[in-house]
Protein backbone atom coordinates (compact mmCIF):
# COMPACT_ATOMS: atom_id res chain seq x y z
CA UNK A 1 0.00 0.00 0.00
CA UNK A 2 1.74 3.04 -1.30
CA UNK A 3 2.33 5.69 1.33
CA UNK A 4 0.15 8.97 1.30
CA UNK A 5 1.72 12.34 1.13
CA UNK A 6 0.96 14.51 3.88
CA UNK A 7 1.89 18.26 3.08
CA UNK A 8 2.70 20.07 6.02
CA UNK A 9 1.17 23.55 6.61
CA UNK A 10 2.77 26.28 8.11
CA UNK A 11 1.92 26.97 11.93
CA UNK A 12 0.21 30.16 12.62
CA UNK A 13 -0.37 31.87 16.31
CA UNK A 14 -3.73 32.81 16.53
CA UNK A 15 -4.64 36.43 17.93
CA UNK A 16 -4.60 35.41 21.37
CA UNK A 17 -1.44 33.77 20.81
CA UNK A 18 0.13 36.19 19.54
CA UNK A 19 -0.86 38.97 22.28
CA UNK A 20 0.08 36.02 25.16
CA UNK A 21 3.47 35.81 23.44
CA UNK A 22 4.50 39.53 22.86
CA UNK A 23 3.33 40.28 26.86
CA UNK A 24 5.61 37.77 28.00
CA UNK A 25 8.22 39.08 25.65
CA UNK A 26 7.66 42.57 26.89
CA UNK A 27 7.27 41.57 30.29
CA UNK A 28 10.28 39.78 30.73
CA UNK A 29 12.73 42.87 29.56
CA UNK A 30 10.63 45.17 31.69
CA UNK A 31 11.59 42.64 34.59
CA UNK A 32 14.71 43.08 33.19
CA UNK A 33 15.73 46.27 32.62
CA UNK A 34 14.22 47.02 36.41
CA UNK A 35 16.86 44.35 37.93
CA UNK A 36 19.82 46.01 35.89
CA UNK A 37 18.02 49.65 36.97
CA UNK A 38 17.63 49.41 40.66
CA UNK A 39 20.70 47.01 41.58
CA UNK A 40 22.89 49.93 39.43
CA UNK A 41 20.88 52.62 41.85
CA UNK A 42 21.59 50.53 44.84
CA UNK A 43 25.45 50.65 43.97
CA UNK A 44 25.71 54.32 43.34
CA UNK A 45 23.89 55.40 46.49
CA UNK A 46 26.06 53.58 48.61
CA UNK A 47 29.08 54.45 46.83
CA UNK A 48 27.98 58.34 46.58
CA UNK A 49 27.38 58.06 50.53
CA UNK A 50 30.25 56.55 51.66
CA UNK A 51 32.47 59.26 49.42
CA UNK A 52 30.34 61.40 51.17
CA UNK A 53 31.24 60.02 54.64
CA UNK A 54 34.80 58.77 54.47
CA UNK A 55 36.35 60.43 51.00
CA UNK A 56 36.88 56.86 49.56
CA UNK A 57 34.85 54.04 47.68
CA UNK A 58 35.17 50.75 48.97
CA UNK A 59 36.62 47.80 47.08
CA UNK A 60 33.39 45.58 48.60
CA UNK A 61 30.99 47.34 47.20
CA UNK A 62 32.87 48.01 43.39
CA UNK A 63 34.43 44.35 42.74
CA UNK A 64 31.31 42.33 43.82
CA UNK A 65 28.88 44.66 42.08
CA UNK A 66 31.49 44.05 38.68
CA UNK A 67 30.63 39.92 39.38
CA UNK A 68 27.35 40.37 39.82
CA UNK A 69 26.60 42.39 36.78
CA UNK A 70 28.80 40.00 34.22
CA UNK A 71 27.27 36.99 36.08
CA UNK A 72 23.67 38.80 35.39
CA UNK A 73 24.19 39.21 32.19
CA UNK A 74 25.64 35.96 31.18
CA UNK A 75 22.61 34.01 33.10
CA UNK A 76 19.86 36.30 31.22
CA UNK A 77 21.69 36.97 28.05
CA UNK A 78 24.20 34.03 27.45
CA UNK A 79 27.35 34.95 25.15
CA UNK A 80 25.92 38.30 23.93
CA UNK A 81 25.15 39.05 27.67
CA UNK A 82 29.18 38.33 28.50
CA UNK A 83 30.50 40.27 25.62
CA UNK A 84 27.69 43.16 26.83
CA UNK A 85 28.72 43.19 30.06
CA UNK A 86 32.51 42.88 29.63
CA UNK A 87 33.01 45.78 27.14
CA UNK A 88 30.80 48.03 29.21
CA UNK A 89 32.97 47.27 31.89
CA UNK A 90 36.39 47.55 30.11
CA UNK A 91 35.12 51.35 28.60
CA UNK A 92 34.03 52.46 31.99
CA UNK A 93 37.51 51.68 33.08
CA UNK A 94 39.42 52.97 30.87
CA UNK A 95 37.34 55.90 30.21
CA UNK A 96 38.34 57.60 33.55
CA UNK A 97 41.94 55.67 33.93
CA UNK A 98 43.49 58.94 32.63
CA UNK A 99 41.74 61.16 34.59
CA UNK A 100 43.18 59.05 37.48
CA UNK A 101 46.73 59.34 36.20
CA UNK A 102 46.71 62.99 36.03
CA UNK A 103 45.05 63.06 39.93
CA UNK A 104 42.09 64.18 39.49
CA UNK A 105 39.71 61.37 40.63
CA UNK A 106 40.80 58.12 42.74
CA UNK A 107 41.19 54.50 42.23
CA UNK A 108 37.78 53.47 43.71
CA UNK A 109 35.52 56.34 41.10
CA UNK A 110 37.08 54.49 37.95
CA UNK A 111 36.51 51.31 39.41
CA UNK A 112 32.78 51.90 40.38
CA UNK A 113 32.31 53.27 36.65
CA UNK A 114 33.49 49.98 35.11
CA UNK A 115 30.94 48.38 37.50
CA UNK A 116 28.34 50.96 36.46
CA UNK A 117 29.70 49.88 32.87
CA UNK A 118 29.47 46.05 33.43
CA UNK A 119 25.67 46.44 34.22
CA UNK A 120 24.48 49.02 31.54
CA UNK A 121 26.95 48.39 28.43
CA UNK A 122 29.62 50.18 26.99
CA UNK A 123 27.25 52.58 24.96
CA UNK A 124 25.26 53.89 28.27
CA UNK A 125 28.74 54.11 30.45
CA UNK A 126 30.12 56.48 27.79
CA UNK A 127 27.21 58.88 28.13
CA UNK A 128 26.86 58.58 31.85
CA UNK A 129 31.03 59.35 31.72
CA UNK A 130 29.70 62.29 29.89
CA UNK A 131 27.34 63.50 32.46
CA UNK A 132 29.23 62.56 35.18
CA UNK A 133 32.28 65.10 33.65
CA UNK A 134 29.67 67.52 33.31
CA UNK A 135 28.35 67.23 36.99
CA UNK A 136 31.79 67.08 38.23
CA UNK A 137 32.83 70.14 36.69
CA UNK A 138 29.82 71.91 38.42
CA UNK A 139 30.82 70.37 41.45
CA UNK A 140 34.59 71.82 41.14
CA UNK A 141 33.88 75.10 39.97
CA UNK A 142 31.68 75.41 43.00
CA UNK A 143 34.28 74.48 45.26
CA UNK A 144 36.51 76.49 43.72
CA UNK A 145 34.60 79.77 43.71
CA UNK A 146 34.19 78.78 47.74
CA UNK A 147 37.51 78.09 48.72
CA UNK A 148 41.01 79.54 47.41
CA UNK A 149 43.06 76.73 47.73
CA UNK A 150 40.22 74.56 45.52
CA UNK A 151 41.44 77.21 43.37
CA UNK A 152 44.89 76.96 43.12
CA UNK A 153 44.30 72.98 42.71
CA UNK A 154 42.01 73.58 39.90
CA UNK A 155 44.61 75.91 38.14
CA UNK A 156 47.49 73.24 38.42
CA UNK A 157 45.14 70.20 37.22
CA UNK A 158 44.17 72.17 33.97
CA UNK A 159 47.62 73.42 33.63
CA UNK A 160 48.81 69.43 33.48
CA UNK A 161 46.56 68.41 30.79
CA UNK A 162 47.04 71.53 28.92
CA UNK A 163 50.96 70.04 28.91
CA UNK A 164 49.68 66.99 28.19
CA UNK A 165 47.54 68.08 25.45
CA UNK A 166 50.46 70.14 23.43
CA UNK A 167 53.36 67.76 24.20
CA UNK A 168 51.87 64.88 24.30
CA UNK A 169 53.73 64.02 27.69
CA UNK A 170 52.38 64.36 31.01
CA UNK A 171 54.17 65.98 33.37
CA UNK A 172 52.89 66.00 37.26
CA UNK A 173 53.29 69.55 38.86
CA UNK A 174 53.45 69.22 42.95
CA UNK A 175 51.12 70.75 44.96
CA UNK A 176 52.34 73.43 47.21
CA UNK A 177 53.04 72.51 50.60
CA UNK A 178 50.64 74.73 51.96
CA UNK A 179 48.18 73.32 49.52
CA UNK A 180 45.22 71.82 50.92
CA UNK A 181 41.96 71.65 48.75
CA UNK A 182 38.89 70.41 49.96
CA UNK A 183 38.74 66.65 48.03
CA UNK A 184 35.90 66.31 45.10
CA UNK A 185 33.34 63.97 46.07
CA UNK A 186 33.56 62.08 42.82
CA UNK A 187 31.26 59.30 43.49
CA UNK A 188 28.09 61.72 44.02
CA UNK A 189 29.11 62.87 40.65
CA UNK A 190 29.07 59.71 39.01
CA UNK A 191 25.94 58.66 40.29
CA UNK A 192 23.87 62.38 38.96
CA UNK A 193 25.78 60.71 36.02
CA UNK A 194 24.09 57.11 35.73
CA UNK A 195 20.98 58.79 36.70
CA UNK A 196 20.57 60.37 33.86
CA UNK A 197 21.29 58.02 31.81
CA UNK A 198 19.27 55.75 33.60
CA UNK A 199 16.08 57.65 34.21
CA UNK A 200 15.38 58.25 30.66
CA UNK A 201 15.26 54.46 29.48
CA UNK A 202 12.63 53.80 32.28
CA UNK A 203 10.21 56.08 31.70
Amino acid sequence: MPFQKIEAKPYRLNTIQAILLHTCNETGELIHMDIVFWVTILVVGIAGIWDLTFSRIPNWLTFPAMVFAVGYHVLTSSVAGLLLSISGLLVGFFIFLSFYILGGMGAGDVKLMAAIGAFIGPRDVFYAALFTAIAGGIYAAILCIVKKNNRRSFLRFVTMIKGFLRTGCFMRMPDAGNEKATPLKYGVAIGFGTLAVLIPRMI
